[in-house]
């Protein structure tokens, strides 16, 4: 019998390569486990989420897809059963090994499981490991100390002009790591190396105490435990918020937010929970109130520390069996809401003193997040002044900041926080005018309006 080199085939008969695609928003996994399911000669194809692997898998056929314990996008859950119903012929494997349910077992199974547990192999710290969370140096010491990391500017990217500026106004020097050092995952290096996708987009840093929020919103954000957000005013509460319904089930329901403290107290019951026509004077006509419009999405209760005392207890019940009831009505609405909460006051000792009430305190704080201040994540300084030049951008030419007015901004302490930090950058880049760099100049005018 004469074998017939595949070379030799016509290119319509040859083989198809057999095709992994691997759904993680870690690059450097899907680099380890692309050499390695390559050296086995598969083809391999990444996908950074959920949506883009349905963009994948469209595109050409698949043999498996290997998926992250942690989708960016999508509920990992979810987008398994769907892609399960959508490509019944496809192997599915999450990277704990574990298998899904009905999947089909293909007949490449124990090499997807070799090239898994190979890739793993460094990984000897969890992904959801909580960073040690360290004091945090001094503003002031920030620029002698090397603490600001700053990502390399990838050529030809959009933010290539206005990172570069920024490197080149702080020289850092490279951190050396012992070569008698265990390898770490690079998930748990993300202060080393930015470009891993260990924090959420939302949250701009990679202090620590930044990466302890992404990990606590990951692990929380798809349940329906209530969560209470406490911090500082200024340090994205909000974005934290956000970020846990981005994340949930709920995501593509209403987000609805109701700052408690920016409507007056006579008008806020009305406005959380809706009102027939009559109900009071001016009510000419019925409202769904902002957490019924909410039904099935995220309520998010901004400075819930100011709601009055006797909303509190209506609210409370409402928490409790999900039933909420409209100013100058007699029946019961049933609602599903998850309720997320932020304040900037210590709500435990406010319960504890009597001026917010302790039943709803415990029931509103059943998983917390703390968001610091910006002097408690100095070494993201420079990344936030990037971010925000880079979004100034989008309407005008991109400026950059120079050595000065770094310093200025360094020496600062900052107690309007993040919030602050935009908006001095944003009145200086108007009293620049034309010009293309901020200076000192125009960072002294910024600060001096606060």
């Amino acid at each position: 019998m004469v074998t017939v080199p595949v070379s030799a085939l016509p290119i319509n008969s040859r083989p198809r390569p057999r095709t992994a695609l691997v759904a993680s928003a870690d690059r450097s996994f899907r680099q380890r486990l692309s050499e390695t399911l390559g050296g086995l000669r598969w083809q391999v194809r990444e996908a950074e989420g959920g949506a883009q692997a349905w963009q994948e898998a469209e595109a050409s056929p698949l043999e498996a897809l290997i998926v992250d314990s942690w989708l960016p996008d999508l509920d990992l859950a979810e987008f398994l059963k769907d892609f399960r119903l959508r490509y019944p012929e496809v192997d599915l494997v999450t990277t704990g090994g574990s298998l899904v349910e009905e999947s089909p077992r293909g007949p490449y199974r124990q090499e997807l499981l070799y090239a898994l547990c190979r890739s793993q192999e460094t990984d000897t710290v969890s992904w959801n490991a909580a960073p040690a969370l360290g004091k945090p140096k001094p503003l002031r010491e920030a620029t002698h100390t090397g603490l600001w990391p700053v990502p390399a500017p990838s050529a030809g990217g959009p933010e290539s002009a206005a990172t570069q500026s920024t490197a080149n106004a702080v020289q850092h020097p490279q951190p050396k790591v012992s070569t008698v050092l265990p390898t770490v995952s690079a998930r748990s290096a993300a202060v080393a190396d930015p470009s891993t996708s260990e924090r959420l987009p939302e949250l701009i840093g990679y202090a620590p105490c930044m990466l302890e929020i992404s990990r606590r919103i990951r692990l929380v954000a798809a349940r329906s435990t209530p969560v209470l957000i406490e911090g500082p005013t200024g340090t994205g509460k909000e974005l934290v918020a956000e970020a846990l319904h981005r994340l949930s089930s709920r995501s593509r329901k209403p987000f609805v937010a109701i700052n408690c403290a920016a409507i007056p107290e006579a008008l806020l019951e009305a406005e959380l929970f809706g009102h027939t026509r009559g109900a009071f004077t001016g009510a000419v006509q019925g409202r769904v109130g902002r957490i019924e419009s909410a039904d099935g999405g995220t309520l998010f209760l901004d400075e819930i520390g100011e709601m009055p005392l006797a909303l509190q207890a209506k609210m409370l019940r409402f928490v409790e069996c999900g039933e909420l009831q409209r100013v100058g009505d007699n029946d019961t609405v049933k609602v599903d809401v998850r309720i997320l909460a932020a304040t900037h006051q210590a709500l435990a000792q406010q319960a504890m003193s009597g001026s917010f009430r302790s039943d709803l305190y415990y029931r509103l704080a059943v998983f917390l997040i703390r968001t610091p201040a910006l002097a408690d994540h100095s070494e993201d300084l420079p990344l936030l002044i990037n971010h925000f030049m880079q979004r100034m951008g989008r309407e005008e030419p991109v400026k950059r900041v120079d050595p000065g007015a770094m310093a200025k901004l360094a020496a600062h302490d900052w107690p309007g926080n993040v919030r602050e930090l935009e908006h001095v950058l944003e009145r200086g880049a108007i009293l620049a005018g034309e010009e293309s760099v901020l200076t000192a100049r125009e960072i002294d005018f910024g600060l001096a309006i606060n």
